[in-house]
């Protein structure tokens, strides 16, 4: 069968350009990435941060999409202008998956998908003569899974490069099971190619998603499974498994850009930190490192006391 490609999920305040140059450098494997949500403003299009994050100097050798989050859509049209003209960007992404609190309460993200009618409406002035290639990241609905139903049916009104569907509804977060028999139902008839997203953390589910759905699924996209190990696109594609080394030298260069980037250690901190959250889980279950090493890196409170920390912790490996 032949292989599903591999996207990077948008992680919003971890996937920055520092990461994702990291992550393409040292482990590579990833076929399309994407940037955590950006939304057009009343008064100007992009901020300063923003365009530090999409142009192209700061996002070699990548294929890069950028994600819209946003119910407006003149302001949408406008800056997806506003990308082409100055970036050269051609593919865009819609984000109607976000579970956040403060972002449903807003109508946006998972938000979305409660007023499927104002939805339309957006669909329908973004869609109408547009330009470029344009998909969707979707969460299944907000409580029942039913919902979904309506949803799929309003997607298909409209040409999409491509549906990625984390089957969840937006209650649920990231708990419980994925519900692969709505994802099923989807891949099965959707008008649009499909993308699945969610629970992917090894190899080995990928290959389970492949033999299960690889004749449905167009791609597969990776967020948690990419934080906890950041060399798992190459392993699914064949590649050797995380070394030591290879480590030190992605988290080397993600700590030399964040501190570039921000004023004074705290704030590095915090990002690396961050990271730690989600890769120490792989560390402690297939690389041997300590659980109290990782809580003394998590406890950090300077960097010179983090970088002690993660020696020790790249030395258990």
């Amino acid at each position: 069968m032949k292989p599903m490609k591999l996207y990077q999920a948008p992680l919003e305040g971890i996937t920055s350009y520092i990461y994702r140059n990291a992550l393409q450098s040292v482990f590579g494997g990833v076929d399309k990435y994407f940037t955590p949500f950006i939304s057009p403003y009343v008064k100007r299009i992009i901020t300063n941060r923003e365009k530090n994050q999409l142009c192209p100097e700061n996002n070699t050798n990548q294929y890069l999409v950028p994600q819209i989050m946003s119910s407006d859509a003149p302001g949408v049209r406008e800056l997806m202008d506003w990308l082409h003209e100055n970036y050269g960007y051609e593919e865009f992404n819609f984000n109607f998956g976000c579970p956040s609190g403060t972002v449903v309460s807003k109508g946006r993200g998972a938000g979305a998908l409660r007023d499927l009618t104002t939805l339309k409406q957006f669909l329908d002035e973004v869609m109408d003569g547009n330009p470029y290639k344009i998909s969707v990241k979707t969460r299944l609905g907000i409580r029942e899974t039913e919902e979904f139903y309506d949803v799929l049916e309003l997607y298909n009104r409209y040409q999409f490069e491509e549906i990625i569907i984390h089957p969840r509804v937006r209650e649920e977060f990231y708990d419980g099971t994925p519900h692969m028999e709505i994802y099923q139902y989807a891949a099965k008839n959707s008008k649009n190619p499909v993308v699945y997203n969610g629970n992917l953390f090894s190899a080995s589910d990928y290959e389970a998603v492949l033999t299960n759905y690889g004749g449905i699924s167009k791609a597969v996209m990776l967020g948690r499974g990419m934080l906890r190990n950041p060399a798992i696109f190459r392993e699914i594609k064949g590649g050797k498994a995380l070394t030591s080394s290879e480590l030190e030298e992605y988290l080397r260069r993600i700590l030399d850009g964040y501190t570039e980037e921000f004023s004074g250690e705290t704030p590095v901190l915090y990002k690396m930190k961050e990271i730690w959250v989600y890769m120490g889980e792989e560390l402690a279950a297939n690389y041997g490192v300590d659980e109290k090493l990782l809580k003394k890196i998590k406890k950090s409170r300077h960097l010179s006391e983090y970088r002690i920390y993660e020696k020790e912790a790249l030395r258990c490996m």
